[in-house]
């Protein structure tokens, strides 16, 4: 059964840093990267939490990236370009992008973010630390610094905020 995340995470991952691109050099560009990937990796940890959600996912697909590049009026520069180039877009999530949306503009939801995360399927491995997402310093805010602007990221952030202010809230089981 097929129940790794991470093309899911890298191309949602990438969709932000596409929408939302670093400010900077490439270091800027790495700082940025890292940033997206933690909170695009907890949420979707939360969305998908057990090896039956993610397996069933990557069954299904995720749905792309077409709304979110709608509203955020995104243009595809790539859409005519060959499919294999776009590819890609196909594994965005657009639940677990507006879930790292939120948790980039959001600190206090970040840290429950992650430590809901404490007992569930994806901590049992080796231990997770979520540092530029949770404590990020000078450099990475000035990296980051549309990826982590609540304005700019505010339509994509309420797209589902409401569904993971549920998953987050006292007493509820972290299970899809």
């Amino acid at each position: 059964m097929l129940t790794d995340l991470s093309s899911l995470i890298a191309a949602t991952a990438r969709w932000l840093t596409v929408a939302y691109p670093a400010s900077g050099g490439a270091l800027a560009s790495a700082l940025c990267e890292a940033q997206a990937r933690q909170a695009v990796t907890v949420a979707a940890w939360l969305r998908y939490p057990t090896e039956i959600d993610a397996a069933l996912v990557t069954m299904a697909g995720p749905g792309g990236a077409a709304r979110l590049d709608w509203i955020t009026g995104a243009e595809r520069a790539d859409e005519d370009g060959p499919d294999d180039e776009r590819a890609w877009r196909t594994w965005v999530d657009e639940v677990v992008a507006s879930w790292a949306a939120v948790l980039l503009t959001d600190p206090e939801l970040a840290g429950q973010a992650v430590a809901a995360l404490a007992g569930s399927e994806h901590s049992s491995g080796a231990p997770v630390e979520f540092r530029r997402l949770l404590a990020p310093d000078d450099g990475d805010r000035r990296a980051a610094a549309l990826l982590r602007h609540p304005d700019f990221l505010a339509p994509v952030a309420e797209l589902h905020l409401d569904e993971l202010l549920d998953r987050l809230g006292p007493g509820r089981a972290l299970a899809a």
